[in-house]
């Protein structure tokens, strides 16, 4: 599935939305791992992820937890979160059969939550009883 200029502009607005309501905290986090918003995956982190199709990631948080790091461990590159549209976008048409912009909004906070959860360690299991599954 193709993502078309209007559908990319809402998303995208409802994007700066939910951004705009997240705590300082978030923020500054955000400005240690930058977000970045990408329309799929790429092949190869569809390969790395073991997923046959684009629509099926939302996010990744691509790094190290925080819970996982020493004092001893070598320098890495920073970590990043990347949420997809497609993935996002399918979920809510799946969910609602269209493009609920209410839906669209809800599940762009919960997968921006979901990859910082990781961040911080927080597996599967953890986020799906935080709500954030």
């Amino acid at each position: 599935m193709m993502i078309d200029d209007r559908t990319r502009r809402i998303f995208d607005a409802l994007l700066e939305q939910v951004m705009e309501e997240l705590p300082d905290e978030i923020h500054a986090l955000i400005e240690e791992v930058p977000l970045v918003v990408e329309d799929h995956p790429s092949k190869r982190t569809m390969r790395e992820m073991e997923i046959e199709s684009p629509d099926e990631l939302c996010g990744l948080h691509d790094g190290v937890p925080l819970t996982e790091r020493g004092s001893e461990d070598l320098p890495t590159l920073p970590d990043t979160i990347t949420i997809y549209r497609l993935g996002i976008l399918s979920l809510v048409r799946a969910q609602t059969g269209d493009l609920d912009r209410d839906e669209l909004r809800r599940q762009i906070r919960i997968t921006i939550l979901h990859e910082i959860g990781h961040h911080f360690g927080l597996d599967e299991e953890d986020l799906e009883a935080l709500g954030y599954g």
